[in-house]
């Protein structure tokens, strides 16, 4: 009973010395001295060891990847889009006799104010996107599926990319004059017209009569970087199909009865909002993402294929995308009763720092990592210190830890009550990973949605080693 008293004071105090942490870039910042909490230190040894990610699930995620980047450390990394286009309605009518004017394929960049809208670099490199149609229905969501398409080219964008630039688009008014409209940033993609008009407008109203119908004939669009035509490292964008600013435009004219020809358009939208009980609900449906890696000839292979070297690494490496993350141990924790004595933890931190000099475009620094550990059965679950921040009221998961400081370069995890149930044994090191994370949705898992990378201390590094400091009280 003593011991859960004082544990209990433990999470309280340190509850309240990090409730005032706003800003994520101060986090991890050292405290103030008169504040800190005291106890004896030891700074304990960790092991690391660098893994490759499994496949993403790329089912409903809150945005999608394209794109291509060229890292000299991390290699080649493409994304490629598999979207499902839905008729705007059911049975929709082109009218008679409709001659397509024109088809554009509009994909809206992530504009999240906290998230990276993109990866790499929009300065100098030019960026050309294929557009083919997909040869069947997107049925699978796993990021190393690769999906098949029709080799005819439909459509090609060259150009930058600008995710922070609105623009201006022209409106389409029947029987009216043509508006201007701002938008947000987004890409056009002209699409080969011919092919258009014969696999949507010459449905008619049978073609679009249902989703099924209609996917089951069109199948869908396949959007890759081209590569021989891009130019520059590269990068990678994010694009969001929760609105309607994503879809495919068709612009036609059709007979009218009362006042002859009109031009017309609509948008029919790209993924759709499940809304049945089978799905979760408020996903987007229907849009799935290629990703590949290739670490040929970088220090990443080099690790990946010598994870037990016998001469140590100074660094290990973090990515996103799918690509690989960094499995910790802890070998003083098993021992630390026989060492030190039976203790109450009062503090443990994980600190992470960068193993590189200051990370600069286009290949920053990883906003935020993600720890977790598995559970007996290797699946991942939640360090014991993220379910009670994130629980709390006040600061959530922010207290935490996992944010870059772009100061100190470094991240830094509390982990006192992990950090506790592994010297009491009550619970088992099956292992613990560093992975990039979404900005503001911790993942677990390894995620589509983060394309970022870090490159950080190793356990073997004499300087900016990966470190835990645990501050303790020994008690009878």
């Amino acid at each position: 009973m003593k011991f859960t008293k004082q544990d209990l004071l433990t999470l309280l105090i340190g509850l309240f010395l990090f409730a005032s942490c706003k800003n994520p870039d101060g986090v991890g910042l050292d405290v103030d001295p008169n504040a800190a909490i005291t106890g004896t230190l030891v700074v304990s040894p960790v092991k690391s060891q660098l893994v490759q990610e499994d496949a993403a699930n790329t089912y409903g995620l809150n945005r999608y990847p394209l794109g291509y980047m060229v890292d000299p450390t991390f290699g080649k990394t493409e994304a490629a889009l598999a979207l499902t286009v839905y008729p705007v309605s059911a049975s929709y009518d082109f009218g008679t006799a409709p001659v397509l004017d024109s088809a554009v394929l509009v994909l809206k960049l992530d504009t999240t104010s906290t998230l990276t809208k993109f990866y790499g670099d929009t300065t100098n490199s030019k960026y050309s996107i294929d557009v083919y149609q997909l040869a069947n229905k997107v049925t699978t969501y796993k990021s190393s599926d690769i999906q098949a398409i029709n080799n005819t080219l439909l459509g090609n964008f060259t150009g930058k990319l600008a995710p922070n630039t609105k623009r201006k688009v022209s409106v389409i008014v029947p029987g009216k004059t043509d508006t201007l409209k701002t938008v947000p940033a987004q890409i056009r993609i002209p699409l080969n017209k011919a092919f258009i008009q014969n696999a949507i407008l010459n449905l008619g109203t049978a073609g679009t009569a249902t989703d099924a119908k209609f996917i089951e004939s069109f199948k869908g669009l396949y959007a890759q970087i081209n590569k021989t035509s891009s130019t520059g490292v590269g990068g990678i964008a994010f694009f969001n199909f929760s609105g309607s600013d994503s879809y495919l435009q068709l612009v036609w004219k059709k007979t009218n009865s009362s006042s002859g020809i009109d031009t017309t358009s609509v948008n029919f939208p790209i993924g759709k909002m499940a809304t049945n009980a089978a799905q979760t609900a408020n996903v987007i449906s229907g849009i799935a993402a290629y990703i590949k890696h290739d670490y040929t000839g970088t220090p990443v292979q080099e690790q990946i294929a010598t994870p037990n070297p016998s001469a140590p690494y100074s660094v290990t490496y973090l990515q996103g995308l799918a690509g690989v993350k960094t499995k910790l141990t802890f070998p003083g924790l098993a021992g630390f009763t026989g060492t030190y004595g039976k203790a109450i933890i009062n503090k443990a931190e994980l600190v992470v720092e960068i193993g590189e000099n200051a990370p600069a475009y286009p290949f920053n620094a990883a906003q935020r990592l993600s720890l977790y550990r598995w559970d007996i059965a290797q699946q991942p679950a939640d360090i014991p210190d993220f379910a009670t921040f994130s629980s709390s009221a006040s600061g959530g998961a922010a207290l935490f830890g996992g944010y870059f400081d772009s100061l100190k370069k470094r991240y830094i995890f509390i982990v006192t009550s992990y950090v506790q149930g592994l010297i009491d044994k009550n619970i088992e090191d099956e292992g613990t990973f560093l992975a990039p994370t979404s900005f503001t949705d911790f993942q677990r898992t390894s995620t589509a949605t983060s394309a970022e990378r870090s490159i950080i201390g190793a356990s073997d590094a004499t300087a900016n080693k990966i470190k835990l400091n645990i501050y303790y009280t020994k008690i009878n």
